[in-house]
């Protein structure tokens, strides 16, 4: 099972031919979709952190040092949770992909997915 999220790169005519050739499955995943990637997560809790830090990296060798510190101060169940959640997200989105309402695409899934 493969999983990528469709976007226009990664649905390319030569890719897609490769999945098939191999009999790969590829599992189902909405395009440009922050809130169903884990590590898109990670980053974004990361970032958060780093904008925090007082004072505020002002170069670029503070800016590494304050990711790499933040990286490491960010706890394992964290991301465990994170990575746990993924199951729950996919269903909530098949939910709303497949439902009969436009709320889907009136609205941004990241918020959707948020409150979950």
């Amino acid at each position: 099972m493969f999983q990528h999220d469709y976007a226009l790169p990664h649905v390319a005519r030569i890719c897609t031919q490769f999945l098939e050739a191999e009999n790969v499955p590829v599992l189902p995943w909405p395009a440009y979709s922050p809130d169903m990637s884990t590590i898109e997560l990670i980053w974004d809790a990361l970032d958060r952190c780093v904008r925090q830090r007082v004072p505020v990296p002002t170069n670029i060798q503070q800016l590494h040092t304050a990711i790499e510190e933040e990286w490491d101060n960010i706890p394992h169940a964290t991301i465990n949770s994170l990575i746990n959640s993924m199951r729950r997200r996919y269903v909530a989105w098949q939910i709303v992909v497949t439902s009969d309402t436009d709320w889907y695409s009136d609205s941004h899934p990241y918020l959707f997915f948020q409150v979950l």
